[in-house]
């Protein structure tokens, strides 16, 4: 302690033997003993009289004392109750002994003495005032993340009102998803699950006033990208807007039926991707304005692409009331499921016009991402019916988890951080020790997949959890741990689109994070063209699903962290938030854009990870890869 104790070692034991119980008796015969007393008294006959006397009381005392020093579990002392109370005849002893035990009894025990480093507010430690603290910690922090998103979302209505992007640098928007105000349809549920009132009501009725009409004018739109942003976008929004009797009890903008009608009519014209092609599998690529779609350039669709459409395409059947949407989309998952695969991974490349893989390149990197997570996630959609015909999806879904254990997993030198490769030849070819940030998707799939979305405390009380289960949510922890490095490792605390890891059979000098007082400086490679930052959600998105699973508040943590990271590099003070062109340098250099992803994803994340756990709960909606939350079947009423 900063300051000497009040009091010595001493004064401790001096209070300690000061305060030990002696019985009356021996005080008292102690003391007898121990002085004149005793010689004085048995000198004479009338002292022997009185030393007679004296211990006759005293022994009544004792007597007494051990009679009624006990109570029972009704307070009443044993030996003198019965049903109706105390007896009459024994009451007014029971006063005179409790008269005696009043004078005799042994002097309180003294509370323990603070030193002044001790000394403090009376309740600054209670447990509730602690608890109290902490929740108001969170509140406070999920106040920044929605003051982000408002700070954001201004810059993007002041600059670039009904383009898909802002640039925020040169204040000024891009369409580069085919004109259909991409940010203003992913930020809206953002805003619902806010409470960003203002937001929904200038989101809302943009939608309401002009999304249907650019439906019908724009030209090429890719059927992925507009599925997941787009469409999925619209359908939680009339979700969280009330639609099937969903969750908004204060409606603000417009009625929720206006998400639902522009949702099928996108979803029309984004049906030609399915019949226009020879197999199950779309085309990329459609033309809104003609009703066409055409494959790609070079002929093939991404595996993730064509098997990333399904959440959307069944939920608007379930509210639709037409089952046509999710036929098509699921015609697919059932294509795919009798294709040739290794140990469960699959090639990023697929022919729409053969219906067979192309390549051998397997990753879980971009093209391959969310075929993995849709696996788990479509059958978690299907609630009750998810055992039935369904079935095979979580099959698929477990193999490729043994497949990724067995082929793809590694570990770093020096530290030993647990990471995904790539097999770009195929299983029989070499391993490269390459993540994509898009990887880091996966800590948050695997533990959902485990648990099923109630916590890791329940799924083991009830015995839910197999050894699969246990295995993947230990890999999912190890995992998040690494995604988390790749941030902590750079100079900015914000991690590059690409990264490498040090193996027995790969390194490179002079290529870390910049932060050399990092533990993991020697770990994590970092190349040049790698460096760049685009507001990736996927490493906040599995520090949200882990947090609510294992209810660590490491997570909630580590999410902070990245969350100052991106207010302190990334902040546009004109408004909005920027890309960055190198997460190593200080200060590093914008790339003057800002992902419609930041708005529907990051910081939804991030406001969801700060919330309480009733917040969009795990076991009764899936999020698509664009974090738009749909109820999972059976549990369309929020509760």
């Amino acid at each position: 302690m900063s300051k000497s104790l009040p009091y010595s070692m001493k004064d401790v034991h001096y209070d300690n033997a000061k305060f030990r119980h002696r019985s009356c008796f021996k005080m008292i015969t102690q003391t007898m003993l121990t002085s004149n007393l005793k010689q004085d008294c048995i000198s004479c006959s009338t002292g022997k009289f009185l030393v007679l006397l004296m211990i006759g009381g005293l022994a009544y005392l004792m007597l007494t004392n051990s009679g009624s020093g006990h109570s029972d579990s009704n307070g009443l002392a044993k030996g003198v109750s019965f049903k109706g109370g105390i007896k009459e005849g024994d009451k007014s002893i029971m006063d005179g002994g409790n008269r005696f035990r009043r004078f005799w009894r042994k002097p309180p025990r003294l509370p323990p003495r603070l030193s002044p480093d001790e000394k403090g507010s009376n309740n600054s430690f209670t447990p509730d005032s602690v608890k109290l603290n902490g929740v108001s910690k969170w509140m406070a922090r999920q106040q920044s993340v929605k003051n982000a998103f408002i700070h954001a979302w201004s810059g993007y209505k002041e600059y670039a009102m009904g383009c898909d992007e802002l640039m925020p640098l040169s204040q000024r928007g891009v369409d580069g998803l085919g004109g259909l105000g991409a940010t203003i349809v992913d930020a809206l549920d953002t805003a619902m699950i806010m409470g960003a009132d203002e937001v929904v009501t200038e989101a809302g009725a943009w939608i309401e006033t002009h999304l249907s009409h650019r439906i019908k004018e724009k030209g090429q739109v890719n059927l992925f990208e507009t599925t997941i942003r787009v469409l999925g976008g619209l359908l939680s929004a009339y979700h969280l807007s009330g639609g099937e009797r969903g969750m908004n009890s204060t409606q603000v903008g417009p009625r929720s039926i206006v998400y639902l009608e522009t949702a099928k009519q996108l979803a029309d014209l984004l049906l030609s991707a399915f019949t226009s092609s020879p197999t199950p599998i779309p085309f990329s690529d459609v033309v809104l304005r003609d009703h066409s779609a055409h494959p790609a350039p070079d002929g093939q669709s991404s595996t993730s692409e064509v098997s990333t459409l399904q959440l959307e395409f069944n939920y608007l059947s379930t509210v639709s009331g037409d089952p046509k949407y999710g036929m098509v989309a699921m015609k697919v998952l059932e294509h795919l499921k009798t294709l040739p695969k290794e140990e469960g991974l699959v090639p990023i490349y697929i022919s729409p016009q053969s219906g067979e893989f192309s390549g051998q390149n397997i990753r879980l990197g971009s093209r391959g991402d969310s075929y993995y997570e849709y696996l788990i996630k479509v059958w978690l959609q299907q609630g009750s019916e998810r055992d039935g015909n369904f079935k095979y999806l979580y099959d698929m879904y477990e193999e490729a988890t043994k497949g990724i254990r067995h082929l793809l997993v590694r570990k770093t030198i020096p530290k030993g951080l647990v990471f995904v490769g790539e097999l770009p030849s195929g299983s029989k070819g070499a391993f490269s020790p390459k993540m994509d940030h898009l990887v880091c998707f996966l800590p948050g799939t695997l533990a959902l997949g485990a648990t099923k979305g109630i916590t890791k405390e329940k799924a083991m009380k009830d015995n839910l959890l197999t050894f699969e289960d246990l295995e993947n949510l230990k890999l999912a922890e190890d995992l998040a741990k690494t995604c988390f490095e790749m941030y902590s490792v750079t100079s900015t605390g914000l991690a590059p689109e690409i990264a490498y890891f040090h193996t027995e059979d790969y390194f490179e000098q002079g290529l870390d994070g910049g932060n050399k007082s990092s533990e993991y400086v020697n770990d994590i490679i970092i190349k040049h063209a790698d460096r760049h930052n685009l507001l990736r959600p996927e490493t906040v998105e599995s520090l949200f699903v882990l947090y609510r699973i294992t209810e660590n508040p490491k997570y909630r943590e580590w999410g902070w962290q990245i969350f100052e990271a991106f207010e302190t590099h990334s902040k546009v003070d004109s408004g909005g938030y920027s890309s960055l062109d190198d997460v190593t340098r200080l200060p590093p250099q914008r790339r003057d854009k800002m992902e419609t992803f930041f708005l529907g994803e990051t910081l939804k994340y991030l406001y969801l990870l700060f919330a309480d756990s009733t917040v969009i709960p795990l076991d009764k909606f899936v999020f698509n890869t664009e974090a738009h939350p749909f109820p999972i079947k059976g549990m369309s009423k929020s509760e």
